[in-house]
């Protein structure tokens, strides 16, 4: 059964870095394409970032955009979401999810998420 785990989120200053990770496990990971989402307090949920199987094409939503960066590991499985320059904005549950299509994540895999929490 496929399973995806996030971690590395916690607490942070406004400035300041974090760095997810999202380890998957029973699906041949190098087939997915693999996103970052996120849910804030009283939000909808909203797309992050997204990378192809093969790390040719990434795509940010904007508000990240020079401050975030999505990375695989194949070899190891695992997706990355560098995030620096963090903004109170930023706070919210972070999900990964794998998905076939890069436009058909809502049909995909998802993970528990991990929480983040920006202070200024």
């Amino acid at each position: 059964q496929a399973q995806l785990v996030e971690s590395g989120g916690g607490s942070a200053q406004a400035g300041g870095s974090l760095r997810l990770s999202c380890a998957a496990s029973g699906l041949t990971f190098s087939n997915y394409h693999m996103g970052w989402f996120r849910q804030a307090p009283g939000k909808e949920r909203e797309f992050v970032a997204k990378i192809t199987w093969r790390s040719d094409d990434t795509v940010y939503t904007d508000s990240v955009k020079g401050r975030f960066t999505i990375s695989r590991d194949n070899a190891k499985n695992t997706v990355y979401l560098q995030m620096n320059s963090l903004k109170p904005e930023d706070t919210a549950v972070y999900y990964c999810a794998a998905a076939l299509q890069m436009h058909q994540f809502q049909r995909g895999y998802w993970g528990q998420g991990t929480q983040v929490t920006v202070s200024s």
